[in-house]
C-alpha cells in the first residue's frame, strides 16, 4: 500500500511542480512588465485617481485608485447579491422543488454558467440598466437621497450598482452549483435525527446550512474571483469613468474594464502598457489574498469541527 502511495506521489509531483512554476512565471511576467510604471510613479500609481495619457512621456500621469476600488466594490456587491440567491436556490431545489421542476432548474443554472459573457453584457446594457434606472434607481434617489449611497442622480443608469447586479446574476450559478451539491450530499440521517429531536423544517434547514459552511465559503470565493475578473459585461454597464466614490448610482471603472478599453492603444504611449500590467498585477494579488483568506477560514472551520 505504501509503495503504491509513493508511486502515485511520484507521478503527481511533476504536475504540481509545473503548476507552481507557471504561477511563479505569471507573477514574474506581470511584475517585470509593471516595474517601469512602478519605478516612475511609485505608490502614487495605486493611491491616486488620474489618467492623463500623452505622447510626451514627461506629461504622462496615471493613477489606478478608481479601477482598484471599482473592482473590489462591484465584486463585493455581486457576492452580497449572489450568496443569498445561491443558498435559497440550493434549499429550494433539494427540499421544495417538485421532481418535474428540479432537473430543469439545475439544467437552466448550468446553462447560465456556460453562457458567453458578452450575452450578459448586451442584455445588461439594453435591458437590465434601463430597468434598474427607471424602477429602482430613480425610486431610491427620489425617496432615499438623504442616504449618501443613493444621492447620486441616476441619469444614465450605467453605474457601480448596475455592474454589481449584473455580476451578481452572472456568478450566482457558479456559487449555487457548489452549495447545491454540498447540500444534497448531507447524509439523510442528519435530517431525520433533527426531525426526531423535534426541530421544525426551518430549524432543520438552518442547522444543515451551517453544516455545509465550507461549501458556502468556497462559493463566496469562487463568486468573488469570477466577479473580480469579469471584463466585457462590466465594461458595457459600469459607465467607464474614473470616479472614486462609494455612491451606488455613479459610473465607475474596474481594472478588467480598464485593461479591455485601453490595451488596444496602449502601445502609442511610453508608460501606459506598463501601467496596465501594474493594474493586472494588483488584480492578481487581490485574488491571491482572497483565496488565502478562504483557505484560512476553511482550516479554522475544520479545526473547530474536529474539536
Amino acid at each position: 500500500m505504501k509503495k503504491r502511495f509513493d508511486e502515485f506521489k511520484l507521478i503527481t509531483l511533476p504536475v504540481i511542480t509545473l503548476i507552481f512554476f507557471i504561477f511563479v512565471i505569471m507573477l514574474a511576467v506581470y511584475f517585470i512588465n509593471a516595474y517601469p510604471a512602478i519605478a516612475k510613479y511609485g505608490i502614487d500609481l495605486f493611491i491616486k485617481n488620474v489618467w492623463q495619457a500623452s505622447e510626451d512621456p514627461t506629461k504622462e500621469v496615471y493613477g489606478l485608485a478608481a479601477p482598484i476600488w471599482g473592482s473590489i466594490y462591484t465584486a463585493v456587491l455581486a457576492v452580497l447579491i449572489a450568496l443569498p440567491l445561491s443558498i435559497a436556490y440550493a434549499i429550494f431545489v433539494n427540499d421544495y422543488a417538485p421532481k418535474k421542476l428540479k432537473y430543469p432548474l439545475i439544467i437552466i443554472s448550468d446553462i447560465m454558467a456556460g453562457l458567453p459573457t458578452i450575452i450578459y453584457g448586451i442584455w445588461g446594457a439594453f435591458i437590465l440598466v434601463p430597468l434598474l434606472r427607471d424602477h429602482i434607481m430613480k425610486f431610491l434617489y427620489e425617496h432615499f437621497s438623504f442616504i449618501p449611497l443613493f444621492d447620486y442622480p441616476p441619469y444614465i443608469g450605467y453605474s457601480y450598482f448596475a455592474a454589481g447586479v449584473l455580476l451578481g446574476i452572472m456568478v450566482t450559478p457558479f456559487a449555487a452549483a457548489i452549495i447545491r451539491e454540498a447540500y444534497a450530499m448531507i447524509p439523510r440521517i442528519y435530517r431525520e435525527g433533527l426531525v426526531a429531536l423535534g426541530a421544525t423544517r426551518y430549524e432543520t434547514t438552518k442547522v444543515l446550512i451551517g453544516y455545509i459552511k465550507p461549501a458556502i465559503i468556497s462559493g463566496i470565493i469562487l463568486a468573488f474571483g469570477r466577479a473580480l475578473g469579469e471584463t466585457v459585461a462590466v465594461s458595457l454597464v459600469i459607465g467607464n469613468s474614473f470616479n472614486l466614490t462609494y455612491k451606488l448610482f455613479a459610473p465607475g471603472y474596474t481594472i478588467s474594464s480598464l485593461i479591455a478599453n485601453q490595451y488596444g492603444n496602449a502601445n502609442l504611449y511610453e508608460y501606459m502598457t506598463s501601467v496596465l500590467y501594474a493594474a493586472g498585477l494588483v488584480l492578481f494579488i487581490i485574488g491571491l489574498i482572497v483565496n488565502i483568506i478562504g483557505i484560512y477560514l476553511l482550516k479554522r472551520w475544520r479545526e473547530h469541527v474536529q474539536h
